[in-house]
């Protein structure tokens, strides 16, 4: 009888042979997009500007949506309400933000951009173009249409989402 010590070998599964196509593949592509445009966008437009990827998000979101209320920017982002307020309150100090009015419904709290918060959204656009030139570059202008109307398209059908 032998003493040396017994291994268990354990056998690894082969890669999966799964194909992915139709909506599924789409799907996966926009994922992919929605995690690594992240990169660029602090790489060449946040971090440049003094800002988090979470204070760019929000001030593009009040600069192209207006006034906000934090509940909305959270469903908006797809962040939590916690991450929300704190970037809000980080912005409001930094003069980035500040308290909107909503007349119709004194429990909302939304707030809006500054006239600083304005002039530092203006700013962002030069700075995207940049990244979006880099990003885009080669692709055919009919393409790139394409691309937008497709996106409007699904955002419109996320707004709608009920699972």
């Amino acid at each position: 009888m032998s003493s040396a010590p017994q291994t268990e070998q354990t056998s690894v599964p082969a890669a999966l042979d799964i194909t992915i196509e139709g909506e599924v593949a789409l799907l996966v592509d926009l994922l992919k997009l929605g995690t690594f445009i992240g990169t660029p966008m602090r790489e060449g437009v946040a971090d440049p500007m003094g800002l988090t990827a979470t204070d760019l998000r929000i001030v593009l979101a009040l600069g192209g949506e207006g006034e906000l209320a934090g509940h909305e920017l959270s469903d908006i982002m797809g962040l939590p309400p916690m991450n929300v307020s704190r970037a809000i309150a980080a912005l409001t100090q930094r003069g980035l933000v500040e308290p909107g009015l909503d007349r119709s419904n004194r429990r909302r709290k939304p707030v809006r951009l500054s006239a600083e918060g304005q002039r530092l959204f203006a700013q962002t656009i030069p700075a995207m173009a940049h990244v979006g030139a880099d990003l885009f570059k080669g692709v055919p202008q009919r393409d790139r249409e394409a691309f937008r109307r497709v996106a409007a398209s699904v955002l419109a059908r996320i707004g709608r989402w009920g699972g």
